[in-house]
């Protein structure tokens, strides 16, 4: 689809490259030893030269006016920068959410001038006010880029690879949305059609996480992303060559990418020739089969005449001196600061009526499709304001009392086969664990080309059962570009011990507030046989750890079900959920003896599930996910010797902590002070919901190879040890309050439950 900036456009430049007015711009001359850009075929003139050399110093001057920052790679991208915002990319400036714009991903945020002068210069509400106001309190331009807080900014990039990564979800969910809405337009011709262009830095292309996802992008054959590699072999340590000598374009060539090099130092003199990399990229656009690599060696800094091609360009202010230097290479004053030529603005902000023609020229596609397809049109509607489908609760399933029961993953796997007809935006899968994870939607197609089908999995472009492979850290990125293009809900699965290899991605679903989904199995000791490498023990309180991410352990197959629904009624956060391998017991519930509490009150993060049978209760047992029979079948031991306990499910302290204080404190009365929780896992983090007299079973050690029985037994989580527990926080709640609860005692080597059996005496 054309570009609405591009190089044939009426109001395009015509100034010929080369023309002495290049050299003339502005009252100071630009040094003619520097080799002005070959931009006869892009149609660039003098206003565009001197445009990317005021976004260079525009770079260099925020750094040093904040006294810290990333100047030199914005220096140097400059040209590629300004080209894609001013002729390449199909953007709006009036309208950052218009459906039919491409998408820009910064992978190596540390360069944030790269995007924030674009953005000023392109007309997205930017001002000059907000470049000198960089990395400070309230900007709108911090340090690295986040969604969400400045507009125009499609992701949160800083941490190395997670741009690019994402990216790659970014162009899976467009091809996703296609499927969706549009499956049956020709290759270009659909409204919905657009590409993702990545810049990505060295630091980008030696983390594992692009690796990864790299490799799935080109077995997915994404013709619709382009990645932009800025080959200037610089890091902080300075020359990449003391850590990084591979072959990048070969490697990407054996991930079935199109590679493509522009290189500005080929001539021995420093070169910025547009015009190859404009034909790179429509090289790029032009492979609908396969995603686009276009290595572009630059050098950082440049022209900065002591400091370009050096660590010191890379992440700290360039000095006063050097930056003098600079604008006096480049024809400006050298004692003027944040120039910006009024014509020089005026040129570059034309790209905002180019957008809106673009925008314009767009629309009547847009309305043909929506006459012919009626209900596409009303299920675009819908994704679009965020909405679940009326009745759509009505599919869940409900599970029928079963002593012997199921596991919380297989409750899991009903509950998305039967969401499958009614919620066409939730899709999903698996880093190569989707039989144990329960991720598939029975009789989904795979999203995979058909000639990269199987026999055990069919296949489909716009299928529905994701297949990572085993890149957990890959699928998280992955999935975070699916949730940041909008429209659907993506899910991803694997064992919660390896959530910490794709921690730092949920991190940043966390930061962004997107509503991903994480189906974590086999989340405890109960998993069994496979030993403490899988057992996960430290994993439930790292994640809450996380601020914004609900953390989601229910406690038998209803509760699995309630707990689905009401992570996707959330649409401002991400949330995992903690299931067993082991099948846990179904619960009666109603009305009648017997019968616990509804699986609705899950809903709200925690509910009492058995009350006290006279009145207040002497002591509250809490727990989480597989422990909550264990802490219902204490609960009878304590009647036995007349201790009236409550038991409250907890499976998210999160959604508990948003209830009013009224219905906390009703499951939680304050004056109960006698409390024990249960969860096998490390008790960090239960001493706020115990208190000062409260006991915490739980498990401060790795585990064992065994049956997951024995390992419980072995462990001392058992009906037992919360009785046991119980009755010490009934005396220790007897006695004086303890400011901050009992004194921890080491964590055995083995065995052991937490603080049960100190001494409490005092």
């Amino acid at each position: 689809m054309p570009s609405p900036n591009a190089p044939d456009a009426p109001d395009a430049p015509d100034a010929p490259n080369g023309s002495n007015a290049f050299r003339s711009s502005g009252a100071h001359p630009r040094d003619p030893k520097l080799a002005l850009p070959l931009a006869d075929a892009a149609g660039w003139g003098p206003l565009d030269v001197r445009a990317v050399d005021t976004v260079r110093l525009l770079a260099a001057d925020a750094v040093q006016k904040a006294g810290h920052g990333h100047p030199g790679t914005a220096m140097s991208l400059a040209p590629l920068a300004y080209l894609l915002f001013q002729q390449v990319m199909r953007h709006d400036p009036a309208d950052d959410q218009w459906l039919g714009r491409d998408r820009f991903v910064l992978s190596c945020g540390h360069s944030s001038l790269t995007l924030y002068i674009q953005l000023y210069l392109s007309g997205y509400g930017m001002e000059l006010a907000d470049l000198e106001a960089l990395r400070t309190w309230g900007s709108a331009t911090p340090g690295h880029p986040e969604y969400r807080h400045t507009r125009g900014v499609e992701i949160t990039t800083g941490p190395l690879g997670q741009g690019l990564a994402s990216a790659v979800g970014m162009a899976m969910a467009a091809r996703r949305e296609r499927g969706l809405l549009d499956p049956d337009a020709p290759a270009g011709t659909s409204p919905f059609d657009h590409h993702v262009y990545v810049v990505a830095s060295d630091g980008d292309l030696m983390e594992g996480v692009t690796s990864e996802a790299s490799s799935l992008a080109g077995h997915q054959e994404l013709g619709n992303l382009i990645v932009f590699y800025d080959s200037n072999h610089i890091s902080i340590e300075d020359d990449t060559d003391i850590s990084f000598s591979e072959d990048v374009a070969a490697r990407y060539a054996a991930y079935d990418w199109h590679v493509q090099t522009v290189d500005f130092t080929r001539t021995g003199d420093y070169v910025e020739d547009v015009d190859a990399l404009l034909a790179a990229v429509e090289a790029a656009k032009s492979e609908h089969g396969r995603p686009s690599l276009i290595v572009l060696r630059t050098i950082i800094g440049w022209p900065a005449p002591t400091k370009q091609n050096t660590g010191k360009a890379h992440g700290s202010a360039l000095g006063d001196d050097e930056v003098a230097a600079t604008k006096k290479l480049l024809g400006f004053d050298p004692d003027a600061h944040f120039t910006v030529e009024d014509d020089v603005l005026e040129h570059a902000r034309a790209v905002v009526e180019r957008g809106a023609a673009a925008h314009r020229a767009w629309e009547p596609r847009y309305q043909v499709w929506r006459a012919a397809h009626p209900e596409r049109a009303a299920l675009l509607d819908r994704l679009l304001e965020q909405k679940l489908p009326d009745g759509w609760t009505d599919s869940l399933p409900v599970f029928d009392a079963a002593p012997k029961g199921i596991a919380t993953r297989k409750a899991s796997g009903d509950v998305l086969t039967a969401l499958a007809p009614v919620l066409p935006e939730l899709w999903g899968g698996s880093a190569d664990l989707a039989g144990s994870n329960n991720t598939t939607m029975e009789g989904e197609p795979s999203f995979v080309p058909e000639r990269k089908q199987t026999g055990e999995f069919p296949g489909d472009p716009y299928g529905r059962t994701l297949h990572f492979g085993i890149r957990e850290h890959a699928m998280g990125a992955i999935l975070n570009g699916i949730a940041l293009q909008s429209l659907t809900r993506p899910y991803g699965g694997t064992f919660l011990i390896f959530s910490d290899y794709m921690r730092p991605a949920v991190r940043l679903a966390a930061l962004m507030k997107l509503p991903v989904t994480y189906v974590w199995t086999h989340d405890s000791i109960g998993l069994g046989e496979d030993g403490p490498t899988h057992q996960p023990v430290e994993q439930l309180a790292a994640l809450r750890a996380i601020p914004g991410l609900d953390v989601v352990r229910p406690a038998d197959a209803n509760e699995t079900s309630v707990c689905w629904r009401t992570v996707l009624e959330h649409h401002d956060r991400p949330a995992g959920l903690a299931l067993t391998r082991q099948p846990l017991p179904v619960l009666e519930r109603g009305e009648g003896d017997g019968a616990y509490a509804s699986a609705e009150g899950a809903a709200r993060g925690g509910y009492v599930l058995a009350d006290s049978r006279n009145g207040t209760p002497d002591v509250i047992l809490v727990a989480t996910g597989s422990e909550v029979h264990i802490a219902l079948e204490a609960r009878e031991l304590l009647a036995a010797d007349g201790h009236d306990a409550r038991v409250v499910s907890l499976p998210c302290r999160e959604w508990f902590a948003e209830q009013p204080y009224a219905y906390q404190d009703e499951v939680l009365p304050p004056a109960v002070r006698a409390r024990v929780s249960v969860e096998a896992a490390v008790a960090q983090g239960w001493r706020d919901v115990v208190g000062d007299a409260g006991r915490m079973v739980s498990l401060e050690h790795f585990g064992a190879s065994a049956a997951y029985e024995r390992l419980y037994e072995e462990f001392g989580i058992t009906p037992r040890a919360v009785a046991d527990a119980a009755r010490e926080s009934i005396r220790a709640a007897a006695g004086p309050v303890r400011p901050g609860g009992e004194r921890p005692g080491a964590a055995p080597a083995e065995g052991g439950t937490g603080d049960v059996g100190q001494d409490v005496s005092g």
